[in-house]
C-alpha cells in the first residue's frame, strides 16, 4: 500500500521544521560581506586610473571594517573572540602532523576545517593592514619611486591569493560533504540539534555597521568633486598632475591641443 501525497505531506508537516542552530551572529556576518564586497571593489578597481577615488574608499572602509572585528573580538560574545580563533590555529599544526601520519586518508577533515578556515580568516586581516598602509603611503606620495606601489601590490596579491585558498577549501568540503559549508554565512545556522553557539543574533548592531558603512561612503563621495564614480566631468590627466606634482613641468611644456576625443573621456 502506498502512501498519498496528501499523507505525506501531512507527515513532512506534523514533524516540524528541520532543527538548527545558531552558530553565526548577524554582526560576524554583515562584516563577513562587507569585507568581502570591499576587497573584491578594491581588487576590481586598483589598475584603472579612473576609478582611483572609488578604490581609496573602498580600501579605506577595509580598514575600517578591521577595526570593528578587532574591537568585536575583544569585547563580543564568545563565539566571535579572536582568542578562540588562535586557539583553533594553534592547534594546526598537531593536526597537520595527523593528517600525513595517516597519509591524509585517515585524517578528520571537519576538524581540519575548523583549523584552516580560521588561519584563511585571520591571514586576511593581518594582510588588510599592510595593503591600507602601502596605498595611503602611495596615494599620498609619501616616497619617490615605484617601491610603495610594489609593495602595495605585493600584499594585494598575497590577499588575493589567500581568498582563492579559502574560496577553494570551501568548495572542496561542499562538495565532499555535499552541503553547502558557506551556509552559516549566508543564514547563520547550520542544521542539526544542538545549543546554539551564538546564543543572541544582535541584529541592530549589524544594522548599526551597515549604516556606518554606507554613512561613510555617503560621506566619501559628497566630498569628491565629482563623485566617486567616473563621468565625462572627470579628468584623469589633472587628476594624475595633482597626483604627481609635475604643475611646473607641464607649464614649461609647450601647450598642444588636445583631441576632441580625450576631453570627453
Amino acid at each position: 500500500m502506498t502512501s498519498s501525497p496528501s499523507t505525506l505531506a501531512a507527515g513532512a508537516s506534523a514533524a516540524g521544521p528541520v532543527p538548527s542552530r545558531r552558530v553565526v551572529d548577524a554582526p560576524t556576518r554583515m562584516f563577513h560581506w562587507l569585507f568581502a564586497l570591499s576587497f573584491a571593489g578594491a581588487w576590481l578597481t586598483g589598475d584603472a586610473e579612473r576609478w582611483r577615488a572609488l578604490h581609496v574608499v573602498l580600501g579605506y572602509t577595509l580598514a575600517g571594517l578591521l577595526a570593528f572585528r578587532v574591537v568585536y573580538g575583544l569585547v563580543g560574545p564568545r563565539h566571535a573572540r579572536l582568542s578562540l580563533t588562535w586557539r583553533r590555529i594553534a592547534a594546526a599544526p598537531q593536526w597537520l602532523r595527523s593528517a600525513f601520519s595517516t597519509r591524509l586518508a585517515g585524517a578528520n577533515w571537519r576538524q581540519g576545517q575548523n583549523l584552516l578556515a580560521p588561519l584563511a580568516i585571520l591571514s586576511m586581516m593581518v594582510l588588510v593592514l599592510p595593503v591600507t598602509l602601502s596605498g595611503y603611503a602611495t596615494f599620498h606620495e609619501w616616497s619617490d619611486g615605484e617601491w610603495l606601489e610594489e609593495i602595495h601590490e605585493f600584499f594585494a596579491n598575497a590577499m588575493l591569493f589567500v581568498v582563492f585558498a579559502h574560496l577553494a577549501l570551501l568548495a572542496a568540503l561542499s562538495l565532499l560533504r555535499r552541503q553547502n559549508q558557506a551556509l552559516p554565512m549566508l543564514t547563520g545556522r547550520l542544521p542539526g540539534r544542538g545549543p546554539d553557539l551564538a546564543k543572541k543574533n544582535r541584529a541592530g548592531l549589524a544594522l548599526l555597521l551597515l549604516a556606518a558603512v554606507l554613512a561613510y561612503g555617503s560621506w566619501e563621495w559628497q566630498q569628491a568633486p565629482h563623485g566617486l564614480l567616473p563621468s565625462k566631468a572627470w579628468r584623469g590627466d589633472d587628476h594624475r598632475q595633482r597626483r604627481h606634482g609635475d604643475d611646473d613641468e607641464r607649464a614649461r611644456a609647450p601647450v598642444r591641443p588636445a583631441p576632441v576625443r580625450s576631453i570627453l573621456v
